[in-house]
């Protein structure tokens, strides 16, 4: 009888597939980067809804037992840490998300729900605890397509531009001295005295204590222009800048 050769197997094929992340750089003293983190969170509780999270922990110094502290502290807040990036050599291991490295841009991030209401918002908080904090984030390179800037401590200020796709949230206001063409949220923190200013104005969603405005609402007549963008009863109000 003839000799049936099987079929040849098709080979093994290996394809790149990018997932988008949100890194999160915790800051010094932690339990009040958290308490913020928790403001933002009562304001936008969907924020990171299935939304995996690379922690950089880069600077901090931890040791193992405050890193599994810091990351089992972020699972009650259910934010599923992926990766980190920044730990010392040897803290990492069984019990710890894997090390990651090298990362970049690959997609569109959602936008906070700005609708949500804040349960802690029962009364008008007194005059001086709507002061803009004081702490600042100066960033000197533009903020690229997928990447989120998350400082919930004070202004950050842009001195280039955030490309369609990037997201930048403060606690504050929000600078940029290029393009803004991603989405600027402001106030995050529950400040609604935070600003947005820009020198060129073509955003696809500005926000400001939990207030919002896509680029349909806001229209042609100031796109391209540089603006400022504030509160006014309640309202997003957009400028032009003399």
């Amino acid at each position: 009888m003839p000799v049936t050769e099987p079929a040849p197997r098709p080979p093994i094929r290996f394809r790149g597939r990018s997932f988008m992340a949100m890194v999160l750089a915790p800051t010094l003293p932690v339990a009040e980067w958290l308490a913020d983190l928790d403001a933002l969170a009562r304001r936008s509780p969907a924020f990171f809804s299935g939304r995996p999270v690379i922690l950089d922990v880069s600077g901090l110094g931890l040791d193992r037992a405050a890193l599994a502290g810091l990351v089992a502290d972020l699972g009650t807040r259910d934010i599923a840490i992926l990766g980190i990036e920044g730990a010392g050599a040897g803290i990492l291991g069984e019990g710890l998300p894997p090390p990651l490295s090298g990362g970049r841009p690959a997609a569109d991030i959602a936008a906070p729900d700005p609708t949500a209401p804040d349960p802690a918002a029962s009364a008008p908080p007194p005059a001086e605890a709507l002061a803009v904090p004081t702490r600042s984030l100066i960033l000197d390179t533009p903020v690229r397509s997928g990447q989120a800037i998350l400082h919930l401590e004070g202004d950050i200020t842009v001195m280039g531009s955030v490309a369609s796709g990037a997201e930048v949230i403060a606690g504050g206001s929000i600078h940029v001295y290029g393009t803004l063409r991603g989405r600027a949220i402001a106030g995050a923190a529950g400040n609604p005295l935070a600003r947005i200013y820009c020198r060129r104005f073509e955003p696809e969603l500005i926000a400001i204590d939990g207030l919002y405005r896509t680029a349909d609402d806001l229209g042609p007549t100031l796109r391209g222009q540089a603006i400022e963008a504030r509160l006014v009863e309640d309202a997003i109000k957009v400028t032009k800048l003399d």
